[in-house]
Order: C-alpha cells, then sequence, then structure tokens
C-alpha cells in the first residue's frame, strides 16, 4: 500500500493536468484530445477546478466536443459563479498584478498609505469586481478599457476624490470624470507600475506597450546609464526633465520615445493611484502633454485611452492572446497566431463581446488538440 500510494502521490498526473499521447502520433504531429481531457480542460479554464458530473458525463457519452453541446456548456459555466476565477486569477495573470505585492508604499512619501491604510487590498477587490461585471455581464472586452463605472467602498472612493461612498462595502458607482475610466484609471494598475517613492513613465509606457496593446518594448541596451534620481541639495527637478536629460542619447531615445509618451500621460497620477495636478518635488505643475509614435497628440489619460481604444482590434488581440494563455497552460507560439487573428475577426461583428472570444478560444483546434513535441537535437560534444 505504501508503495502504490508514493507511486501515485509521485505520478505526474496526479500533480499535474495531463494529456495521454497515442501510441501512434509522432512527434511534431497533432492529436485530439479526448472527451474526458476536454472536460478537465474547459472546467480548469472557466473554474480553476475540476470538471462536475455534467461535463464528466457528456465527456463518458462522447457527446462533450459537439459544438451545439460545447456551446451550451460554456455558457452554463459562464454563468456559474464559479467562472468568477476569471477575473480573480486569469485578470490578474494577465495584468502582472503580481507586481503590486512588490510595491510597498514609502512610508515617508505616503504616510496616508502604511499599515493598516495600505490600499492595495482594497485595490484588488476593485479590479477583480469591476472585471467579473465585465464577463458576467457578457459586455465588450473594450469596456475593460472604457467603462464608465467601478467598485468602491468609503476608503477607495476618498482616495479617488469620491465623497458620497459611505462603508466597507464594495458597490457599483457610476464615473462622472473619465480620468476613472476602465483600466487605466483603476489604482491596482498604477501602483503596480510605479516604484515605492515615485512613478515611473518607463514603467508605465512599458507596461501598456506589453499588457494592453501587446507589442512589448525591445530590452535595454548593456550599461545604460541609470536614472538621475533628485538629490539633496540641489534643485529638484520633474520626472519629465530627467527623462529628457536621460533620453538624449539616440541609443535610449529609440525606446523611450515610444514609452514615455504613454507613461507620462498618467502623470497625473501618483504612486499610489491618487489624481495630483502638481509636482510634489518642484511644486510645479505637471506635463502631461506629449506625441505617440505615430503622431497622434495626447494629454492626459482620456487622451491616451482614446488613443489605444482607436486601434481596438489590436486591444481585442492582446486579449485573445493572453486569455489563450491562460487556457492552454503554455506560452504562445507562431503557429497559433492564425487562429488567434481567426478568432478577433470572427468576434468583431459582436464588437468583440466576452462570450464570443470566450468560446472562440474554446472551439480552436489549439484547445481542442494537442501536439507531440518534438525533441531537442543533441548536441554533439567538440573535440580539443
Amino acid at each position: 500500500m505504501r508503495s502504490a500510494l508514493t507511486g501515485m502521490l509521485a505520478s505526474p498526473f496526479f500533480l499535474y493536468r495531463g494529456e495521454r499521447v497515442p501510441a501512434a502520433v509522432r512527434p511534431g504531429q497533432t492529436y485530439a484530445i479526448t472527451g474526458l481531457e476536454l472536460a478537465s480542460k474547459l472546467s480548469f479554464f472557466l473554474w480553476n477546478s475540476i470538471p462536475d458530473d455534467e461535463l464528466l458525463d457528456l465527456a463518458a457519452a462522447n457527446k462533450l466536443s459537439a459544438p451545439a453541446t460545447l456551446d451550451k456548456q460554456v455558457a452554463r459555466m459562464l454563468a456559474d459563479p464559479r467562472s468568477k476565477t476569471l477575473a480573480s486569477n486569469f485578470v490578474f495573470q494577465w495584468l502582472d498584478m503580481g507586481r503590486l505585492d512588490a510595491i510597498v508604499p514609502d512610508n515617508d512619501v505616503f504616510p496616508s498609505a502604511s499599515g493598516r491604510m495600505d490600499p492595495r487590498n482594497d485595490f484588488r477587490t476593485e479590479l477583480t469586481l469591476f472585471a467579473d461585471s465585465i464577463f458576467r455581464e457578457d459586455r465588450s472586452v473594450l469596456d475593460l478599457m472604457r467603462a464608465n463605472y467601478t467598485y468602491l467602498n468609503e476608503r477607495v472612493a476618498v482616495h479617488y476624490g469620491i465623497t458620497d461612498v459611505k462603508g466597507d462595502q464594495f458597490r457599483k458607482v457610476e464615473l462622472k470624470d473619465s480620468k476613472r475610466w476602465g483600466l487605466l484609471g483603476k489604482g491596482a494598475i498604477l501602483t503596480a507600475t510605479s516604484y515605492a517613492n515615485r512613478t515611473s513613465p518607463v514603467l508605465r509606457g512599458s507596461y501598456i506597450l506589453e499588457s494592453l496593446m501587446g507589442t512589448p518594448p525591445a530590452p535595454p541596451p548593456p550599461n545604460v546609464e541609470a536614472f538621475k534620481e533628485n538629490k539633496e541639495g540641489e534643485k529638484p527637478k520633474t520626472i519629465r526633465q530627467i527623462m529628457e536629460t536621460h533620453r538624449a542619447s539616440p541609443t535610449c531615445n529609440a525606446c523611450h520615445g515610444v514609452m514615455d509618451p504613454l507613461g507620462f500621460s498618467l502623470e497625473n497620477f501618483d504612486t499610489i493611484g491618487a489624481y495630483r495636478s502638481m509636482d510634489r518635488f518642484t511644486r510645479t505643475a505637471i506635463d502631461t502633454s506629449g506625441k505617440l509614435v505615430d503622431g497622434t497628440p495626447v494629454n492626459g489619460v482620456s487622451d491616451l485611452r482614446k488613443a489605444l481604444l482607436s486601434r481596438s482590434d489590436q486591444f481585442a488581440q492582446t486579449f485573445v492572446e493572453k486569455m489563450t494563455t491562460y487556457a492552454l497552460g503554455r506560452g504562445i507560439e507562431y503557429y497559433d497566431m492564425p487562429g488567434i487573428r481567426k478568432i478577433v475577426k470572427n468576434a468583431k461583428p459582436s464588437n468583440f463581446k466576452f462570450s464570443t472570444l470566450v468560446m472562440g478560444i474554446v472551439s480552436s483546434p489549439a484547445f481542442q488538440s494537442s501536439m507531440v513535441e518534438t525533441p531537442a537535437p543533441a548536441q554533439v560534444a567538440s573535440s580539443k
């Protein structure tokens, strides 16, 4: 019994959700996964848990992969409360909210955000409830960028400058000021893309390119000069003034010319996402103006949001890429891209409705099949 139990606990099929490769399939070939494997894959995608009896019964009867049945099951699973894990797990992985744990606001600079007053847990709740509402109401995923509401309790509301929300309970609040609309106005994202004691247009610009538009910037070249912080005793400079000196080199400007205008558009938000109009060090008005790489002028978060939404297909494709990565449990490869572009194209007539994108992923060959890995070529040791 001990040997059997040890073998079971050590098996990859106990620790991981494995898929057995048919004997006749050769390396590099694809094969359809079984009904039970499809049920498990679907359940962990939409519920982050094991399949229920209805899914298992359909899989055992070889009915689950039928398009009409699969469509009905996806609709049922999205309506189930267990699908909230898409907001708490998928969204947090997509938006890299693990960064939020690492940004502990500097107590000397932000004394109101330390200890019990640390807003990060409330920011997480706001983001989860907001994303879940988009998914559960089956809205367009573009509403993630433009929705004019959020979920607030009194602490976050006051932090956002809203005074008519009372109590600890989160509730849906319509936002009269467009600066807080969508993801760009969320405290979780603004804090996760800052440093503990100051904002960073570079981090925020890079984040927008990678997480929202799917065009990550190139890594910085080696031996790049460090950012010159303000020093005690010297006349302080704004972040923009320091950045202009930093990117004077053509080598630096190649990337910063793309990232910085995006980041500076959010400069009215400080490290903890509070809105400000004056730089705390220089006591001068904050300049959020800039010009995107395509020549589009932007001045503040509302202009930036409008510019990003003008490329709605690009945002939708980035969303599908990130969700496909989550659904498959692996990175996206070049051979996945035609299928992803097809999902986006087919969903455009519905204005990229959430369920249409999910159904496109679930119906795709990448989700319903797998590929046998090709062994890496053996390296031949050279003799000297």
